[in-house]
């Protein structure tokens, strides 16, 4: 019942899914990391389901895409999609960090956020729609990219005192390892995918290093963004 209660915590955080119900009491969200790569198959496998739906009705595979992508950003309400806009407006557009995380905490939309968005959707679309087997390639993008968000909670720490990402100061070893290691079991499926999105995900905790000195909630949805774009890319 524990790991039940964490991974509907994990959903409730990363999904506008109504799950919370399904338990009595929630675990701390530093207990829910672990289950973010689970989560990832869950919102995948929405989009699958859409896709396959289309194509069923006899839509064309890239139509199919466009319904499949939209129901995932109604699953997820667009976390990451405006963890990545934010991201990319403050990485882009503050001299300093303290006005980087000033624009990252801004919900207003600029050039970098809007170009980010743009390429991310595109890439998206457009690999689904190239792709043999789109429906298996969402559910294993989903998987590899929210394991990547576990990559800067593992190897930085909180940009600042308050906010989403500060009550994740304290996971522990084994459950972000436990995350991780189901990642790269799905990566069995698909080795080069799975290479992709870890080399994705390093390469944006890297920079979030650089820029801002550590991780925030919206480094995370940037990260998820950044290393499921490189898996679709491969898939």
């Amino acid at each position: 019942m524990k790991r039940w209660a964490e991974l509907v915590g994990a959903t409730t955080l990363l999904t506008r899914l109504p799950v919370g119900g399904l338990v009595a009491t929630h675990p701390s969200a530093a207990a829910c990391v672990w289950a973010y790569p689970v989560v990832g198959a869950l919102v995948g496998g929405i989009g699958a389901a859409v896709l396959a739906i289309g194509l069923r009705l006899g839509l064309s595979q890239p139509v199919a895409a466009i319904w499949a992508l939209a129901a995932i950003v109604l699953a997820t309400g667009g976390l990451h999609e405006d963890g990545l806009a934010d991201t990319a407006d403050g990485f882009g557009g503050g001299r300093t960090v303290e006005r980087k995380l000033a624009i990252m905490r801004d919900s207003r939309i600029g050039s970098y956020g809007a170009l980010a968005l743009g390429f991310s959707l595109a890439l998206r679309l457009v690999a689904l729609a190239l792709s043999t087997h789109p429906a298996v390639a969402l559910i294993l993008a989903g998987v590899l990219g929210r394991g990547a968000m576990l990559l800067p909670l593992l190897l930085l720490r909180a940009a600042r005192p308050d906010g989403l990402a500060a009550t994740l100061e304290t996971p522990s070893r084994t459950a972000i390892g436990a995350g991780l290691l189901i990642a790269a079991a799905a990566s069995w499926f698909a080795p080069t995918a799975g290479l992709a999105a870890l080399l994705a995900g390093l390469a944006l905790t890297a920079l979030a290093r650089r820029q801002i000195g550590g991780y925030s909630g919206d480094v995370f949805g940037a990260t998820e963004q950044l290393a499921e774009c490189a898996a679709l890319s491969i898939l």
